[in-house]
């Protein structure tokens, strides 16, 4: 019997990539769709790694709070300490000196480079350049030492205190950090060129995941991803916060829209922070006590609420917390740039290969850990519902 029709049947592969993948550093399920090599659907899975961090700051004084938050994430402790301290600064009405002002600016800002740097090294990685990576991670070394000369500690800092911060710096540490900065900035520009001219890197990242501005807005994309695409949002700039409003600096944009352009904002903006960091050392004030006497500070919280925001390096970082006269808050709600970042964007990866998507998804820049919640959704009911903590961890 001759054919005289053929019929073809679409075959779409689920390929499952996460919780623990070669490309993920960190615990998260992309379930991806695709026909052939390209992708057709995405679905982003998330809880793998949560720690109920809001509901723990209940349970806990306002005081001990800020070393709690401290540790949403690892890389960006400092910015999380700083918005979560202004905020119950608020409520308390108390005013750090301009001095403790620049100190947390520096400390964020050097952040902010070790945390850029990280994230392009990971790129490096993923695109097959194992030793650019590790070159990278080295010389980051250079400022997890300059935090360290500043905070004490070079990863988790506990640096900022309600009313300042925890260690002033005298003329000998700030050359020490002015040296590492003079020596960190050639490096850095020369990474740049690398990632500016690699014919590797800019096949690999170049019209790969192209978001357009409307996209940005659509989904409330935030931090260097918006930048990326034009999108002059910063919120150092809008809210002027710490010493933002005092340090001379330029929001970094490009107009590529692309990962490639999302990878060269964050080598532009280490730069600009560079320049922020000796603007600072360079011209930091003496008006009075950075580090307040711990031991008068307020103990009894008036009833109120305050919502603060910070630039983190992935972008927007928010608190909320209410006060209801007691020592514990009532409630803190955080909103990390990564809940917008990852979870929204499954739109750019559809038509693109397979290969592309770990590149996408590195140049967002995702933080799992700052971005978990946990929602119960009861299957046979097709409801959602509020657990206890406790209960929740007893059903595993």
């Amino acid at each position: 019997m001759a054919v005289d029709k053929i019929i073809e049947v679409p075959l779409v592969l689920e390929i499952p990539v996460g919780p623990q993948h070669p490309a993920l550093h960190e615990p998260l399920l992309l379930k991806v769709y695709a026909e052939g090599e390209e992708i057709v659907k995405v679905e982003i899975n998330t809880g793998y790694n949560h720690r109920g961090i809001e509901k723990l700051c209940e349970k806990r004084s306002f005081y001990k709070d800020i070393f709690l938050v401290g540790r949403v994430c690892g890389i960006c402790n400092t910015v999380h300490a700083d918005c979560f301290v202004r905020a119950v600064e608020e409520i308390l009405g108390v005013t750090p000196s301009d001095r403790a002002r620049y100190l947390r600016t520096l400390a964020q800002e050097l952040e902010r480079i070790h945390s850029h740097m990280l994230i392009n090294a990971v790129m490096a990685e993923i695109v097959g350049y194992e030793t650019l990576f590790m070159l990278i991670m080295r010389d980051r070394e250079l400022i997890m030492k300059a935090k360290e000369i500043l905070t004490g500690c070079r990863v988790l800092a506990d640096y900022i205190m309600v009313g300042g911060v925890r260690r002033d710096i005298d003329d000998a540490k700030k050359e020490k950090i002015l040296k590492i900065l003079d020596k960190i900035e050639p490096k850095i520009k020369y990474y740049m060129k690398v990632f500016e001219e690699d014919v590797t890197i800019t096949k690999r990242l170049v019209d790969v995941g192209i978001i357009e501005p409307k996209d940005v807005t659509l989904h409330s994309l935030v931090g260097p991803i918006a930048r990326a695409s034009n999108i002059h949002i910063d919120v150092r700039k809008s809210d002027k916060y710490d010493a933002y409003g005092e340090v001379p600096f330029e929001i970094v944009v490009r107009k590529e829209k692309d990962s490639w352009a999302r990878m060269m904002v964050r080598w532009e903006e280490a730069l600009v922070s560079l320049e922020i960091c000796k603007y600072i050392l360079e011209n930091l004030p003496n008006d009075g006590k950075a580090v307040p006497d711990e031991r008068r500070l307020p103990r009894r919280f008036p009833p109120g609420e305050t919502f603060t925001r910070v630039e983190a390096p992935r972008g927007e970082l928010t608190y909320y917390v209410k006060s209801d006269g007691k020592p514990n808050p009532y409630r803190v709600k955080i909103r990390t740039p990564s809940y917008n970042n990852i979870i929204n964007t499954g739109f750019v990866y559809l038509e693109h290969s397979i290969a592309d998507l770990p590149v996408i998804l590195v140049s967002f820049d995702p933080c799992i850990s700052c971005m978990e919640r946990v929602v119960v959704i009861d299957l046979a009911e097709g409801s959602r519902k509020l657990v206890p903590l406790k209960k929740l961890a007893s059903k595993g």
